[in-house]
């Protein structure tokens, strides 16, 4: 039998990429890459063999989508932010036989959702980077799944996140899950964006999401669960916040009782509210 042995809620700011590098923004967010450094450590340690990521940077417009490659190697440079993430390497192994069995059990719980092994079909920054980070380069292979999900709702993504959990306990493997984006995501206005990198877009966001961290830590999944549609629509939540829907979904949704652990305190990004959390698994 399988287990979830890991979850966690994680950013993929881009200024974390220049972050490492030389220059004036050098440094900027080690706070962030710092933790997840510390989540990709204890996923190593948590013996799992497998992340699944639900990545709020692959849309989709119809259907859940699982990329089950085999393997996946290149250079990624993002047409988002050129200017931040250029070059990108990356070198990862898939789970096929786990992505395969993601999709079919969320398909047999009423739920499209497709499994592709295609070569062609690459991975977003919203997986490329917190992998990158969390130092998971081959030693943890990677499934990766559609969080943005355009036309779908948060119900829908509860729902597909609790078949994952099943054909999580029904396979062979140990497997961390891993929600990949901000809380809210309301980027500054073009014309100041670049001036405020560190500023809060709306304060009514900021106090949206710290209301929504005291929740999680003192384990109010009940009161979070019944906020989230309204919270992810009225703060622009990353993804419209599928892939949290998904991981709480996995979890036990309004049943799940864990108090989240806060590894890289709340802090802003060009107006969003960013986390790195982990979610006990019960």
């Amino acid at each position: 039998m399988g287990q979830l042995v890991f979850a966690a809620k994680v950013t993929h700011i881009p200024r974390m990429v220049l972050s490492e590098l030389p220059g004036p923004l050098h440094g900027c967010r080690d706070d962030a890459i710092q933790g997840l450094r510390s989540i990709g450590e204890r996923i190593v340690a948590s013996g799992a063999d497998t992340v699944v990521i639900l990545d709020t940077h692959w849309l989709s417009n119809a259907a859940y989508h699982v990329n089950a490659g085999k393997e996946f190697q290149g250079v990624f440079t993002s047409s988002e932010f050129p200017t931040q993430i250029e070059a990108l390497e990356y070198d990862h192994v898939g789970n096929p036989s786990l992505g395969r069995a993601l999709a079919q059990q969320a398909t047999a719980r009423g739920v499209t959702t497709l499994a592709h092994e295609r070569s062609t079909l690459g991975l977003e920054y919203g997986t490329l980077v917190p992998m990158h980070f969390m130092k998971l380069r081959r030693k943890v292979k990677v499934v990766s799944v559609s969080g943005w999900l355009a036309f779908s709702t948060i119900d829908e993504s509860r729902r597909v996140g609790a078949a994952f959990r099943e054909a999580i306990d029904a396979c062979d493997g140990r497997v961390a899950l891993v929600a990949s984006g901000s809380l809210s995501h309301r980027i500054h206005d073009n014309a100041v964006v670049f001036d405020r990198p560190y500023e809060i877009s709306d304060e009514f966001n900021r106090q949206c999401d710290l209301r929504a961290l005291e929740l999680w830590q003192a384990g109010r999944w009940k009161e979070f669960c019944g906020m989230l549609p309204g919270y992810a629509r009225a703060c622009h939540g990353e993804g419209w916040m599928h892939d949290t829907a998904m991981l709480l979904g996995a979890l036990g949704w309004d049943d799940y009782r864990g108090a989240a652990e806060v590894v890289t305190p709340y802090f802003v990004a060009s107006g969003t509210g960013q986390v790195n959390a982990v979610l006990p698994v019960q």
